[in-house]
């Protein structure tokens, strides 16, 4: 199991999966660049479309769209959509996350027996990963992760902007005593500017885990978020439905009852 509390052998892997393609419904409007997207205009709904991951490079994973997960995106963005449908089609569209999430972890081949004798070629996952999530809108994920992995350990990060400065302060921090060693599925469902994630992934480098073994769990997040992410560590992968340049930012209120 990919989830299984047990120190990792060997977090290099010599597998490596293929870009995600996505496709995106067509607009009549003009499509928006991801430059226009950092300026400090605010968007309209009119002009504005989802932007292809291909600019922001190869550490950038979509999940494979289909009209399953078009249609949870678009009940998720609905101001009309009642909390309980809220919780709802946010807990699916997490779990289609997750699960492609632990699909991007190391696994290598093995061969079992059936019930009926016969030899089987299959795979299975190394051991040795944890779960983080950044609270409070990362742990309305956890679950999720422990739906596929009951077995798997999480630790937490509080990120907060101070209110002089207005930059992100790490609060609170704490991991798995061994998470140098173990791949993290590090878990934020909205990536808007992208300032929380990289303290927080400096926080687990501080703890000595290489960014190449994090990889990101989102739902939505902005191009500037992507990239800014991607530019202050090349080698960390982030997984996402959807890259847009107007992130559903309310997720954690109406997730949490808050709104």
């Amino acid at each position: 199991m990919p989830c299984h509390n047990q120190q990792l052998n060997s977090v290099n892997s010599g597998q490596e999966h293929p870009m995600k393609q996505v496709r995106f419904a067509n607009s009549s409007s003009s499509s928006s660049s991801v430059s226009a997207v950092l300026s400090n205009s605010e968007p309209t709904d009119a002009s504005i479309q989802p932007v292809n991951q291909d600019n922001l490079g190869p550490q950038l994973k979509l999940l494979p769209l289909n009209d399953q997960i078009r249609e949870l995106q678009t009940i998720i963005r609905d101001k009309t959509t009642s909390r309980g449908d809220f919780v709802f089609c946010a807990d699916r569209l997490i779990r289609l996350v997750v699960e492609e999430g632990l699909n991007q972890l190391p696994y290598s081949e093995c061969t079992v027996t059936t019930p009926t004798g016969y030899k089987y070629e299959g795979v299975k996952f190394e051991r040795g990963n944890c779960g983080v999530s950044i609270m409070r809108s990362g742990e309305a994920m956890e679950q999720g992760l422990r739906d596929c992995c009951r077995s798997i350990r999480i630790g937490k990060i509080l990120i907060q902007s101070d209110e002089e400065t207005q930059k992100a302060k790490v609060y609170y921090a704490k991991f798995p005593p061994d998470v140098y060693r173990r791949k993290v599925l590090l878990m934020y469902p909205i990536l808007s500017t992208g300032n929380t994630v990289i303290e927080a992934v400096k926080v687990l480098i501080e703890h000595g885990v290489q960014p190449r073994h994090i990889i990101l769990l989102s739902l939505f997040s902005t191009p500037h978020g992507a990239k800014s992410i991607i530019q202050e560590f090349p080698d960390i992968t982030i997984l996402t439905t959807e890259v847009h340049p107007v992130a559903p930012t309310h997720f954690g209120q109406r997730y949490f009852g808050t709104d």
